[in-house]
C-alpha cells in the first residue's frame, strides 16, 4: 500500500530515534493521519515486531523514508576512472546473472508502488546499454503510479547522440561526471581519451530542455583541486549545477586521507577569488549537496561532503545493483538479492517484505572515513554512482 505524502512526511518528522519510548508517539501519528490504518492499542505497542509493523515499507527505524531508488543497469564502462575502477580492472558478472530489462522494470514498479518517486539510472556507464532509451520509456510508464523524476548518472562519452531520444523518452535530468577540463589530465584520471566529448555533451544537454544538468567533480589532492575555480566559472554562462565530491574509499581505488580535499578547503579557495559574491543556497530536503552560487551567474555549485560532514540523518536513497542485489547504504556491505527472489518465483508481496526488512536493518550512519577505508565493499563501478 502506498502511503499518502502527508503521512510519510509526518512520520519522518516525528521519529527522532528508535528508542522504545518513541513507539507510542509514532503509532499515535499514524493513527491520526492514516485514518486508523494501524493498530494503536497497548498490546500492539508492546512488542518490537509490532512497532516495526507501523513503519512504512520504505521507512527505517530512524525516521527516514526512502523515496529515491538508484538502479545500476550495467557493470560495463568505457572509462577506467581511478576512484571507480581498480587499475587491474574487475571481473564482470555473467550477463545471465544481471537483471534483464523486464526485471529492472518490475523492481522499479514495486518500489514506486511503495512510495519511490525518483529513480536514477547508473552503471558502469548506462549510456552504452543498447536498450537504454527503451528502458527509460518503460520507467516513464510508471508515472501514473507516482513516479515523478527519472535521471541518469553518465560519464558523457557516448551521450550526445542519445540526448534528444532520452529526453523524449521521459528522462528529466542528468548528472555528467567530469573531473578535469584539461585533456591531458582527463587521460590520467580516466585512462582514456574523450574530454572534448564530455564538455560538448554538457553544453548540448543544458539547452535540450532537461530539468537539470549536474556536473560531478571528484576532487583529489595533487590532481585537480587547482581546477575548482575553473569549474565554478562553468556556471557563469551555463545553467548547470557543478557538484564537488569529496574523494571516498571503495575497493581498489587506493583511497588515502592525504588525497582528500575537504569541502571547507574548496569553499575557502572559491571565497578568496569571489569574495562576498558567493551566496549560500537553502538546503533542499534530503540534500546531498551544500549549494552555493556566484551572484549574477546562471548556474550554481555545491559540495557533497560524505567524508567530512556526512548527511546520513537525511538519507532517502537505496540502490539496486546490476546483479539485482539491494544495497541500502552506499558504504554498507550487507546486500540481499532481489534477482534470486524473482527467479525463484517470488510474488510482489514477498519481494516487498524482503525490501522492507532490509531497510529496517539500515544503520543510523556509516562509519568514519578511516574505518570505511579498511572495510570490504564493492568497487564503485559495481555499485553505481
Amino acid at each position: 500500500m502506498r502511503l499518502p505524502t502527508p503521512v510519510r512526511n509526518g512520520w519522518r518528522a516525528c521519529v527522532l530515534d528508535c528508542r522504545p519510548q518513541h513507539a507510542p508517539r509514532l503509532a499515535s501519528l499514524f493513527h491520526t493521519t492514516a485514518h486508523r490504518l494501524i493498530d494503536t492499542s497497548p498490546s500492539a505497542r508492546s512488542s518490537p515486531e509490532n512497532t516495526q509493523s507501523h513503519v512504512p515499507v520504505l521507512g527505517d527505524l530512524f525516521g527516514r523514508f526512502h523515496n529515491y531508488l538508484r538502479i545500476s543497469v550495467t557493470e560495463r564502462c568505457n572509462l577506467r576512472c581511478q576512484y571507480c575502477m581498480p587499475e587491474e580492472g574487475i571481473d564482470l558478472t555473467e550477463n545471465s546473472q544481471l537483471l534483464s530489462s523486464d526485471e529492472i522494470i518490475r523492481v522499479a514498479r514495486i518500489f514506486v508502488q511503495q512510495g519511490v518517486d525518483k529513480i536514477r539510472l547508473t552503471g558502469g556507464e548506462p549510456s552504452i546499454r543498447k536498450d537504454i532509451v527503451d528502458l527509460v520509456h518503460g520507467l516513464n510508464a510508471l508515472r501514473p503510479l507516482g513516479l515523478k523524476q527519472i535521471a541518469m548518472t553518465t560519464n558523457g562519452i557516448a551521450l550526445r547522440r542519445k540526448l534528444p531520444l532520452l529526453r523524449q523518452a521521459g528522462m528529466n535530468g542528468l548528472n555528467i561526471s567530469l573531473d578535469t577540463r584539461n585533456p591531458h589530465k582527463f587521460e590520467l584520471f580516466t585512462r582514456r581519451k574523450g574530454c572534448e566529448h564530455v564538455l560538448r555533451a554538457i553544453s548540448e544537454a543544458s539547452v535540450l530542455g532537461y530539468d537539470f544538468v549536474k556536473v560531478n567533480v571528484v576532487v583529489m589532492r595533487g590532481q585537480n583541486e587547482d581546477e575548482v575555480p575553473a569549474f565554478v566559472e562553468m556556471t557563469h554562462d551555463e545553467c548547470v549545477d557543478v557538484r564537488f565530491i569529496e574523494y571516498m574509499p571503495f575497493d581498489g581505488n587506493k583511497w588515502g586521507r592525504q588525497k582528500l580535499v575537504g569541502y571547507r578547503e574548496m569553499l575557502d579557495s572559491i571565497t578568496r577569488m569571489y569574495g562576498d559574491r558567493v551566496e549560500r543556497l537553502p538546503l533542499e530536503a534530503n540534500h546531498t549537496s551544500k549549494g552555493f552560487r556566484i551572484a549574477g551567474y546562471k548556474g550554481q555549485f555545491g559540495f557533497i561532503t560524505s567524508m567530512t560532514q556526512s548527511f546520513c540523518s537525511d538519507c532517502n536513497r537505496v540502490r539496486v545493483m546490476a546483479d539485482g542485489n539491494l544495497k541500502v547504504c552506499l558504504f554498507g556491505n550487507t546486500e540481499v538479492s532481489l534477482r534470486d527472489l524473482m527467479r525463484q518465483g517470488a510474488s510482489d508481496a514477498e519481494i516487498v517484505e524482503t525490501i522492507s526488512q532490509a531497510i529496517k536493518r539500515k544503520k543510523r550512519a556509516h562509519a568514519g572515513m578511516d574505518i570505511l577505508s579498511q572495510m570490504p565493499n564493492r568497487p564503485m563501478i559495481k555499485i553505481g554512482g
